[in-house]
């Protein structure tokens, strides 16, 4: 039988209902910008949680089942390229994170956010400075954002093959660069963005 004490903890840690939130795809050149908000089951621990810039495709794909199939809640939300070139990039991230937090089917009593700024939510909200290393709920949440963005590139990649985007998932790196110089500006690309903005028409 559970004494006072350990039910006193368990429901206090039931009642904090903390979520975690993260975002994913600031500084790609082309798609939306993702971000991702969970409530992990202190009962149903996931091992190896980690920032996901730091675990392979294969491990972030693996935990990725994982987290939706034991937290509590989780959702993920994106901003559009259109909404990144009107508002900018901060303010498309934040927006995302917002949608992310408002679309979880149960209603947290604290919001961790990765970073330095917070998102617009009626919710209290504390950002941390590399909580993806940091907070396992902010780690689960850069896993899923960055997941389910690099899904939605690879499925670009089919309409846009020229691009590469299947290999570096719209980031600036040469063959991205190589290929907007070779065949302009696509429809996904943010045109806010000065490496894009020199090959506009």
């Amino acid at each position: 039988m559970l004494s006072w004490a350990s039910l006193r903890d368990a429901w206090r840690q039931a009642a904090a209902m903390i979520c975690g939130v993260d975002e994913a795809g600031r500084g790609p050149l082309a798609g939306a910008v993702f971000a991702a908000a969970i409530i992990l089951d202190p009962q149903h621990p996931i091992i190896g949680l980690a920032d996901s810039k730091k675990l392979s495709e294969k491990k972030r794909d693996e935990l990725s089942l994982l987290i939706k199939q034991h937290a509590l809640a989780w959702c993920i939300a994106s901003a559009s390229v259109e909404e990144i070139d009107t508002i900018n990039i901060l303010q498309a991230s934040l927006l995302a994170m917002k949608r992310a937090v408002e679309g979880l089917s149960l209603m947290p009593t604290q919001v961790l956010v990765d970073g330095i700024y917070c998102p617009d939510i009626s919710i209290a909200a504390e950002a941390i400075v590399k909580g993806d290393s940091k907070v396992q709920e902010i780690s689960a949440a850069s896993i899923l954002a960055k997941t389910a963005r690099d899904a939605e590139m690879l499925q670009l990649h089919l309409q846009y093959p020229h691009y590469g985007f299947d290999r570096h998932k719209g980031y600036p790196v040469p063959v991205h660069l190589a290929a907007l110089a070779a065949h302009g500006v696509s429809p996904i690309h943010r045109r806010s963005y000065a490496p894009v903005r020199k090959y506009l028409v």
